[in-house]
């Protein structure tokens, strides 16, 4: 049984309440996506990462603060070990009004079962193409047939919601908009397409000659369907449109086309503890040494969140002609 909603104590200085968290629980990542992350990827050592009990401990003091959204994610998270059983605790939260995750979809054909049961009530799946082959180029080590059993059987458990979440590249997937869009809608999930974000330094392309905007991947797909703008609004960015005639509704997120900070109410917990204020600058506090001092409690750490909220930026400066002020990659970072 749920307790009355935490009134909530997390307002930026610009008015925003923050009542939604993603949680990183590993750097670690079975597939090395192009946009994401480069090939020869160090990752950070053991010691440095936050325990599943400090991940737990936050993911509570958060709830106490107001949040009730939390977003598990990675790299990929599921390849952490005990990871199951770190959501099974977050899930049964009494404040925790929803628990999603986004995944790669590799572990999902054995796990998606476990993940219901621990309370994940949504899932995002990173699909960024049908291609067996561009899938393997794109992701490096990935296996398309993998992925595709784990959507098949993640759709058959039951979720409450499941997207495809695309990051679309010019001269790369550009050309299967359509194809991915009619793959959502023959499942009856949703999709959203991500313009990239200029995270850490890649050597696999310019970001600036491969950048496709949302806008043109609506005109793609206008002359294939009729969407309709709706007013849903999940806690993230997303615009969305519904296709006329089906359940599945086509999202778009635009940082850089259509810029969503005004209304921004996240925050992102990196798996090494530093509380991220924004995505796209390096506003952080570091929480992990605040949790590693033995003359702190929880009511310190709280403070320290509550605190961390005024150095929240208005928005983020991402600029694809210049090179990345933010060196963490995206596998750093939890999306």
């Amino acid at each position: 049984m749920r307790h009355p909603k935490q009134a909530n104590q997390l307002v930026d200085r610009f008015g925003r309440t923050v009542d939604y968290v993603r949680i990183s629980i590993t750097d670690r990542c079975d597939f090395r996506c192009q946009y994401c992350m480069s090939e020869d990827m160090t990752f950070l050592p053991r010691e440095q990462i936050l325990s599943l009990e400090e991940i737990y401990l936050l993911a509570k003091c958060f709830t106490e603060l107001g949040v009730t959204k939390i977003r598990i994610t990675g790299g990929e998270p599921l390849v952490r070990r005990n990871a199951l059983e770190l959501l099974q605790k977050i899930g049964d939260l009494p404040l925790l009004e929803e628990l999603v995750m986004t995944t790669n979809g590799s572990q999902l054909a054995t796990t998606a079962q476990r993940l219901k049961q621990a309370h994940v009530a949504r899932l995002n799946i990173s699909l960024d193409t049908l291609n067996a082959q561009k899938f393997t180029e794109l992701t490096r080590t990935g296996d398309l047939e993998t992925v595709l059993k784990g959507i098949h059987t993640a759709v058959n458990t039951g979720f409450q919601a499941i997207k495809i979440n695309a990051v679309i590249l010019k001269n790369r997937n550009d050309d299967e908009v359509v194809d991915l869009v009619l793959f959502a809608q023959d499942l009856g999930i949703d999709i959203s397409f991500i313009e990239e974000m200029p995270l850490g330094l890649i050597n696999s392309h310019d970001r600036a000659e491969t950048y496709y905007s949302s806008d043109q991947i609506k005109a793609d797909l206008d002359a294939h369907f009729n969407l309709q703008k709706i007013t849903d609004k999940t806690a993230g960015p997303s615009d969305y449109y519904r296709i006329q005639g089906s359940k599945t509704k086509v999202g778009f997120i635009s940082p850089h086309s259509h810029n969503f900070c005004s209304t921004c109410n996240r925050v992102r917990l990196t798996a090494e503890g530093r509380l991220l204020l924004c995505l796209g600058n390096e506003h952080s506090v570091d929480l992990k040494s605040i949790m590693r001092d033995k003359n702190s409690d929880t009511d310190a750490i709280k403070q320290v969140i509550i605190d961390a909220m005024q150095i929240k930026p208005e928005q983020h400066e991402f600029d694809l002609t210049e090179q990345p002020i933010i060196m963490r990659h995206m596998n750093s970072t939890g999306g």
